[in-house]
């Protein structure tokens, strides 16, 4: 499905991150940026959906865990977010 057009509101932050990515001269306009978010966003999240998986298979071939399941996702969280 194409969208013609569409609005979409961003925080100042949001904004300010837009005109920089536009000022590197890396992008054209603002829609290239957000289309290459996107992009980013959706290899990003198959990314921990298969690395989820992968811990699970492992998991259920494995020892026990003394960890809740919100202990496992938050250290996995945590470990993704500091690479």
């Amino acid at each position: 499905m194409y969208f013609q057009g569409m609005n979409i509101s961003f925080t100042k932050q949001q904004e300010e991150y837009i005109s920089d990515q536009l000022a590197s001269g890396d992008f054209r306009n603002a829609s290239e940026v957000v289309r290459d978010a996107l992009r980013l966003h959706k290899y990003y999240r198959q990314k921990v959906l298969d690395d989820l998986r992968k811990e699970m298979i492992k998991g259920w071939d494995g020892e026990s865990s003394t960890l809740s399941a919100t202990e496992i996702a938050r250290a996995k969280y945590d470990q993704i977010k500091s690479k």
